[in-house]
């Protein structure tokens, strides 16, 4: 049965990387701006930032070892990320993790759409994951996560 990612001769999955690179980019991202939030934060947020960083930074790394196992060659992080707003303070910096998890959970759902197997799995648990953490922080739901033209 063929999919929509189908083998290059090169051996390379070229579709399914394209997806696992996008992942890695959003994760690339949110990693940083974490980093950015962290710094504005204290007490509980904080600690759950913390946690919250880490579990990109895991997630990062897996998917680094996913694209490279492969055969794709992962995307670098950046060395900066225009942040789409200032964060001078506690509240700017709970905005943008907001953000940045209402972000990588329409990455994650476009993934849930193109993969198959235990990687649609997998996305459908990124999925999961940046909407609750979202929820959490936006101490709210949305209906649809993930699908911005739908919680709009």
């Amino acid at each position: 049965m063929s999919t929509a990612a189908e083998e290059a001769p090169d051996g390379v999955v070229d579709g399914v990387v394209d997806v696992l690179q996008d992942a890695l980019a959003a994760e690339h991202a949110v990693v940083y701006g974490y980093g950015v939030a962290g710094a504005r934060l204290t007490g509980r947020a904080r600690e759950r930032a913390l946690r919250a960083y880490d579990r990109h930074r895991a997630q990062r790394d897996e998917l680094v070892r996913v694209v490279a196992d492969r055969g794709g060659d992962p995307v670098a992080p950046a060395a900066s990320y225009a942040l789409p707003h200032p964060v001078e303070d506690a509240r700017d910096a709970l905005a943008l993790v907001t953000l940045l998890e209402e972000r990588l959970a329409a990455v994650w759902a476009d993934a849930v759409l193109e993969l198959h197997g235990d990687l649609r799995q997998r996305a459908a648990e990124g999925l999961r994951e940046a909407a609750v953490a979202a929820a959490l922080w936006r101490r709210g739901s949305v209906p649809f996560p993930g699908l911005a033209e739908r919680s709009a």
